[in-house]
């Protein structure tokens, strides 16, 4: 359900018949769209807040550590599957 900012109307535009043919006119309420549209575009950038230095500091430092945490981790499965696997093919009778 979308929000409705206080005293804001959300209007659609409609498909009006055209005289001559019959067919709707898809033109007729893209001008007002196209106007609310960058209206809600410029309330929302409005919104946005830039990080300071500290904060993106802190956030790479969290994400450099985590890829070496998660590369660290699959290191050692990779080891032990490895290892695994090459004890089951050699008690198999497999390349020595």
């Amino acid at each position: 359900m979308p929000v409705v900012e206080k005293g804001k109307n959300m209007t659609k535009a409609i498909a009006v018949p055209d005289s001559d043919s019959g067919k709707p006119n898809q033109l007729a309420g893209l001008y007002p769209k196209t106007v609310d549209f960058l209206k809600d575009v410029r309330g929302e950038m409005r919104k946005v807040v830039t990080p300071s230095k500290g904060e993106v500091r802190a956030t790479t430092t969290v994400v450099i550590v985590t890829v070496f945490a998660f590369a660290a981790y699959f290191y050692v499965v990779d080891q032990v599957l490895g290892r695994t696997v090459q004890a089951v093919l050699h008690s198999l009778g497999g390349a020595q």
